[in-house]
């Protein structure tokens, strides 16, 4: 039994990034800080900053006034950048650039009239911020498949753009645009896709794959938008397709008659995971793992100004 490991695969610059920002915020100011929402998806991630002093919140309500706050990666409405002003907090904002990047089209489509549709999964983070950019009823919608674009109530379909989550499915999101084209031939696309170049990456290494593998795991939590696309783009393909936590989760019942396995992890899983996972894989009879050929990211990320600032 094989296995072949997908390339890219794991932490993209924007996961990279927001963990840097926690731990220098923990190395400078120390212990306790706070952190709106997971910094970035992903159980062990999450557990060990724990360990280190970090508290995680869903609400500024449970932070006290003048603390050290974190915003995810995901992006955060701006109402609540203004009651974190209100209250004193110091704000260190780890929001992925091209998060921020989808932030800055929607407030130049809306102080140009523009009605925005917003291509995603309601009730993720990334959704809630980017929607959140807006202060007012009925410009921005959301749409999460093609039947929704059907019931689509506008005001002036020439005024219309789209914008989306970062994290889809390439696929998905494509047979939504076309059914937009379709009902509004005037709607206006984004200057540069949204989907982001490391949730690109990942999708298509994993169809690289499908031609040579009988199962893929897919190394990512429950709440990995990207990690759970990954399982999806296999499925797809007619491959059997895991998404598992840790190495733990993996059932040998999955591995009958399998004779090439394949591995990834979605933008958020650290490739510690990965190599236990491929270590379970080999104490139930696989072979030694073979790195896959594919795009080389060189990308990386600035940390906020006020955090190089702070010495």
């Amino acid at each position: 039994m094989k296995i072949l490991l997908a390339n890219p695969r794991g932490f993209c610059a924007g996961v990279d990034r927001a963990i840097t920002i926690v731990e220098e915020v923990l190395k400078r100011f120390g212990a306790p800080i706070y952190v709106r929402h997971e910094v970035v998806h992903n159980t062990f991630v999450v557990e060990r900053l724990k360990t280190q002093g970090v508290i995680f919140v869903e609400s500024l309500e449970a932070v006290p006034d003048r603390a050290t706050v974190i915003f995810s990666a995901h992006g955060t409405p701006k109402r609540v950048y203004e009651e974190a002003a209100q209250r004193g907090l110091t704000v260190f904002d780890a929001t992925c650039p091209l998060v921020t990047k989808v932030h800055i089209e929607v407030d130049r489509m809306a102080q140009a009239g523009i009605e925005i549709v917003m291509i995603g999964h309601a009730g993720h983070p990334e959704v809630e911020g980017t929607m959140g950019q807006l202060i007012g009823d009925g410009l921005i919608h959301l749409v999460e498949t093609v039947a929704d674009v059907g019931r689509l109530q506008v005001r002036n379909p020439d005024r219309l753009g789209y914008v989306t989550q970062t994290t889809l499915s390439q696929d998905d999101a494509a047979q939504i645009i076309e059914a937009l084209t379709r009902c509004f031939p005037k709607i206006l696309a984004p200057k540069k896709e949204d989907i982001c170049y490391a949730t690109q990456n990942r999708q298509n290494a994993v169809r690289a794959l499908a031609g040579e593998v009988d199962m893929l795991i897919v190394v990512g939590s429950r709440n990995s938008s990207n990690s759970n696309r990954l399982r999806e783009v296999a499925e797809r393909r007619g491959i059997a397709s895991y998404r598992i936590d840790s190495a733990a989760e993996l059932s040998p019942e999955w591995l009958a008659g399998k004779r090439c396995i394949g591995v990834t992890a979605g933008a958020s899983a650290p490739e510690t995971l990965v190599r236990e996972v491929v270590a379970r894989l080999r104490t139930l009879g696989a072979d030694e793992a073979h790195e896959c050929e594919g795009v080389v990211e060189k990308v990386s990320f600035p940390l906020p100004k006020n955090l190089q600032d702070a010495g």
